[in-house]
């Protein structure tokens, strides 16, 4: 297959792949857990504190003014890369997590009560569990779960049969980090939206690899992680409709949150200040910036094509190797690829791909309910990015024949 973009220039962007693993050239496939860094993200950060550092948001001096308005450049960006309407709906959090708490601990408190229901799919991350497990112990709710088929594609007639008069919010994932199955979310919140219910959208997984436009997709809330967009560590998103973030209460309490302060009463900023208490990651949001303008060069249309063009080379060479199973397989899906080698366990398919220089995901990929849905306790888990090339591909499967064989 011919490559969408030149790889072999696009990798050398990226200082991490030079180096060695276990006296082998790396192989990183890993990047459903986070993704390696350009040189453009790492001269950004570099640059930032050497040149431009400073508190945003107070200072009335040249450099604090400077890294405020590229605090706030980098939240046009994303509002650019979302398809959001306008920036103030853009709330920069530390990662989807938080976006997901975010979410739970202020419209769901809001609009959560006892004998209500909170409806997610089978295929969530604990991140997107957790927190409306939480919500629905505190306030007496109860959570609904929308069952997968084998395939690993969500069960549309049993959605719409869970939604019901008691269902006050909807999360999905966008990309299950496991399966790689890309969900119909826009046929979601269509069906959910029908009946009143807003939907959040857990995006840490598409958001690197698809188009995205949350406009179009109709959602009320989008979580994203930067780390996972190439980006730095400890910088994400929540996109929230404006309308919707107005009514919401503030998440945490502190500086840069307020109009004003005394002993008697407090008074909160407008959106999306009013989420942002304390000081933020301001390095952080730059990085994410060069990130995305980053990706911006190379067209998402592209990096989906790409990693459309590598899983379907991936699963021809792993379901070549007997014994392999690989779990998902979606009609619509993505550069996640999970998969088990009979006999052996996914920790020491790991093992054995890291002494041949491979780096892959084995464990429950924070998706322990799903583990049990296909009745296993970890799968290896191979993620696809935009520096992976067929050669990665030609080692994993040479590296999985050799595990098959050591095991036999």
């Amino acid at each position: 297959m011919k490559a969408t973009f030149d790889v072999a220039r696009l990798r050398e962007e990226f200082p991490v792949l030079r180096r060695s693993q276990r006296g082998k050239p790396l192989v990183y496939l890993d990047s459903a857990a986070t993704a390696q860094k350009p040189r453009a993200v790492i001269d950004a950060v570099s640059d930032f504190y050497a040149n431009h550092y400073a508190s945003i948001h107070r200072g009335v001096y040249e450099l604090s003014e400077t890294a405020t308005q590229m605090f706030e450049d980098a939240r046009e960006k994303l509002r650019t890369f979302l398809g959001a309407r306008e920036a103030r709906e853009i709330v920069f959090v530390k990662n989807a997590t938080e976006a997901i708490n975010l979410v739970a601990r202020t419209f769901g408190r809001q609009n959560v009560g006892p004998g209500d229901e909170v409806l997610l799919t089978a295929m969530e991350h604990h991140a997107d569990i957790v927190p409306w497990q939480m919500l629905c112990e505190e306030r007496g709710a109860r959570l609904r779960v929308t069952p997968i088929h084998d395939s690993g594609e969500l069960d549309l007639e049993a959605f719409e049969t869970l939604l019901s008069d008691r269902t006050r919010i909807v999360g999905v994932a966008h990309v299950s980090n496991v399966l790689g199955t890309i969900n119909p979310v826009r046929e979601l919140v269509a069906l959910a939206h029908e009946r009143g219910v807003p939907v959040l959208v857990d995006g840490a997984q598409a958001a690197p690899r698809i188009p995205l436009d949350v406009r179009a997709l109709g959602c009320d809330f989008y979580a994203v992680s930067g780390h996972k967009l190439y980006g730095p560590n400890g910088i994400g998103a929540l996109y929230a409709r404006a309308e919707l973030l107005e009514t919401m209460p503030p998440f945490l309490g502190g500086g840069s949150m307020i109009e004003s302060v005394s002993f008697e009463k407090t008074t909160y900023a407008g959106i999306p200040a009013r989420f942002e208490a304390g000081s933020p990651n301001s390095e952080g949001a730059v990085g994410l910036a060069a990130a995305l303008d980053w990706l911006f060069g190379l067209g998402m249309t592209n990096v989906a094509r790409h990693e459309a063009e590598l899983l379907a080379w991936a699963t021809e060479l792993l379901d070549a190797i007997p014994g392999v199973r690989i779990y998902g397989r979606a009609a619509a899906k993505t550069g996640v690829l999970s998969f088990t080698l009979d006999g052996v366990h996914p920790h020491d398919v790991g093992t054995v791909l890291d002494g041949e220089g491979i780096a892959i995901r084995a464990g429950h990929h924070c998706a322990q309910p799903l583990m049990e849905r296909y009745g296993v306790p970890a799968m290896a888990r191979v993620s696809l990015g935009v520096y992976n090339d067929h050669a990665d591909l030609e080692r994993l499967a040479h590296a999985v024949r050799k595990t098959a064989e050591m095991f036999r």
